[in-house]
């Protein structure tokens, strides 16, 4: 087997490194000393900057002003970006940038994309339905505003000429959505009448959407996003089969680089930590215990990443397995899930009491773990995701 990125993907390393470089994890407030959102905002000159060295339209293609890069790319700038706690939605950003690209109207696509990709506009998507549990596709419905009349064949408002729908109604919640409040267009999963998951994408001060105050764990703004009558046109509807399962893949897999990024830079802070704190006139990272602990979290890492490269080349490549691509996905969250937090566990114990002081950064990566966590749903959910694929499945 062959693991070496291609040059491509390695300049884009380089490229996300040179952007995050400037980056520092403590610019605002620590999310245990404010009652609220650490900012209202996004790190907007980050942003800026992401735009100016083309890694928001890494994975688009040419058409619309991107490099063509795949799942990969993004993930190893997603990596680079955990590294320093980057608070800005990357990862919304592009996974729903690749599903209009793939699935959506492409007219709405040649309009909104290049904006994207200048920096100008900021993308979301609600993942979590109304409580976090349950299908985000079935916390809102999604119908036809009118039908054709069967009686007389006539059009009623909200039909096309053929008969096709037009203007497309949502109603429901999606809770927890990252950056609801500053995004300028939110991507919600939601169902038909039929049970069919489609992708809607609502402006953010469309006529019947509300957003309610939230705020994650990590202390950054996400928003509950209502819908109450919603009327979309038909092109902002995303109904191909499996849009919304593929977005919901990216999203995964893109937390799962979070977390690989995130817990290298903890193992990394707590290296260093311990070769320089001294007990009985030596670095404490020469005791047996420590080294076994810091040894044992550097596994979880490495099978974190070969979990986290197996699943995006599934997704990219579309390459073949014994389990469909959401059985990797699965894998590569338990991994991620359980093992960023042993990660800031371990760490925050060989730390001692500077894990818990505020003016240390370890909290904020503690808090930033516990987020990425439970996004998307933690270690057990996946567990019994896997277990169902598995069962539907022959192994033979």
């Amino acid at each position: 087997m062959d693991f070496t990125f291609t040059e491509e993907q390695q300049a884009a390393v380089e490229a996300a490194r040179a952007v995050f470089s400037g980056v520092a994890p403590d610019a605002v407030p620590s999310p245990a000393l404010v009652p609220g959102a650490v900012a209202e905002d996004l790190d907007r000159p980050l942003w800026a900057g992401l735009a100016a060295g083309d890694l928001l339209s890494l994975t688009l293609s040419p058409e619309h002003g991107g490099a063509g890069l795949d799942l990969i790319a993004l993930c190893l700038v997603l990596r680079e970006s955990a590294r320093v706690l980057a608070r800005v939605p990357l990862l919304e950003t592009c996974a729903v940038s690749m599903t209009l690209e793939r699935f959506g109207d492409q007219e709405l696509a040649a309009e909104l994309l290049p904006a994207v990709v200048r920096g100008e506009l900021v993308l979301t998507v609600g993942a979590n339905g109304r409580s976090g549990h349950d299908p985000a596709e079935l916390s809102v419905t999604a119908r036809p505003a009118a039908a054709r009349s069967e009686a007389d064949g006539s059009r009623a408002d909200g039909a096309g000429r053929d008969g096709s729908e037009t203007i497309w109604v949502l109603d429901g919640v999606q809770s927890a959505v990252p950056w609801a409040r500053t995004a300028d267009w939110i991507a919600v999963p939601a169902h038909t009448e039929e049970g069919r998951a489609v992708l809607a994408l609502v402006r953010r001060g469309h006529d019947g959407v509300t957003i309610a105050e939230q705020v994650s764990t990590s202390g950054e703004p996400f928003g509950e996003v209502r819908l109450d009558s919603v009327r979309i046109e038909r092109r902002q509807l995303i109904d191909t089969a499996g849009a919304w399962e593929w977005l919901h893949a990216l999203l995964t897999t893109g937390t799962c680089a979070l977390a690989l990024g995130l817990g290298e830079a903890v193992l990394a802070m707590t290296s260093q930590y311990t070769g320089k704190r001294e007990q009985f006139g030596f670095p404490v990272a020469t005791f047996q215990s420590v080294a076994v602990q810091a040894a044992d979290r550097y596994i979880d890492l490495r099978a974190m990443e070969v979990t986290l490269w197996q699943a995006a080349w599934r997704i990219a490549t579309g390459g073949s397995g014994t389990l469909p691509p959401a059985g990797d996905v699965a894998v590569a969250k338990i991994w991620a899930s359980d093992g960023v937090r042993r990660v800031v566990q371990t760490a925050q114990h060989l730390h001692g009491g500077f894990g818990a002081d505020t003016d240390y950064p370890l909290h904020r990566f503690h808090a930033w773990a516990k987020q990425i966590e439970l996004s998307l749903g933690p270690a057990a959910a996946h567990e019994e995701a896997l277990g169902d694929l598995l069962a539907a499945h022959s192994l033979d």
